[in-house]
């Protein structure tokens, strides 16, 4: 099962070396170079072997893993800003023979370009494909390639401080990857109470236990037009009118962003 670590960069002292022993040619006595050699080499090894994301305040507190117009602008280093993606090969890697739930019809044409991949990811974070596409829905509306005023990234518009340094963010899987693992941790935060984990998704885990009228006014509209998706979706409906409410109210600039991104024309 693919899951999402928060890693705080360790705060290790550097090891303190013994006191040089002077000879009258000032150099090392011989018995003390073994022994240094042997410290160097090993925090040299341990240097190398350590992962670390993106900023060094990456935390399990972290509030806003996606966001729409709000929160700090972080950008990406330069490697990552046009850093080559294959989307057609991502396409064609999902087309697995997996037992999965049925993406429901209800979704616009642009996630359901990603039908099997979006049942693949699921079923590997242990999520319904219909919530994963709830919030592809109406976080990008399928566009690998977005990125929101506040640095958001991706298909799950993903904050930067949840990507490791060798992450590409715009990578299809990668994002999927962090953006499900903060979206199963929302859903087990709130008890399985999918209102809820919409609203840790959006505005942080901490406003969960929080009353809904302290909620950000972001917050709020998130959780109306996810909620409402996704609820058409389970009930197995073939059109949504909360999805459409949301198309009318902007949501329908997404989606034509995303068509030529997915070779869809315009």
């Amino acid at each position: 099962m693919a899951y999402h670590r928060y890693v705080t960069p360790a705060t290790c002292a550097a090891p303190t070396l013994p006191a040089a022993a002077s000879s009258r040619d000032g150099c090392l006595t011989g018995f003390l170079i073994p022994p240094l050699a042997v410290v160097v080499v090993g925090s040299l090894l341990a240097l190398l072997s350590l992962g670390s994301p993106l900023t060094s305040t990456a935390s399990a507190s972290m509030s806003r893993p996606a966001e729409a117009m709000t929160g700090a602008m972080t950008d990406l280093p330069a490697p990552f800003e046009n850093a080559p993606i294959n989307i057609q090969a991502s396409h064609q890697t999902a087309q697995l023979s997996i037992p999965v739930t049925a993406l429901a019809p209800l979704f616009t044409p642009e996630v359901h370009y990603w039908a099997k991949e979006i049942q693949l990811w699921a079923a590997e974070s242990g999520l319904d494909p219909n919530l994963v596409a709830t919030v592809m829905q109406i976080e990008s509306c399928g566009n690998p390639m977005a990125r929101s005023l506040a640095g958001a990234m991706g298909l799950f518009q993903v904050m930067s401080y949840h990507f490791y340094a060798t992450d590409n963010p715009y990578d299809p899987d990668t994002n999927a990857v962090r953006g499900s693992a903060y979206l199963k941790r929302s859903l087990d935060a709130a008890g399985g109470d999918f209102r809820l984990a919409l609203a840790g998704y959006n505005g942080g885990i901490s406003v969960i236990p929080r009353a809904e009228f302290t909620w950000a006014a972001e917050t709020q509209r998130y959780v109306y037009w996810g909620s409402g998706i996704y609820q058409d979706a389970v009930n197995g409906t073939t059109e949504s009118l909360r999805l459409q409410e949301w198309l009318e109210a902007g949501g329908a600039s997404l989606c034509q962003q995303a068509r030529p991104r997915l070779g869809m024309g315009e």
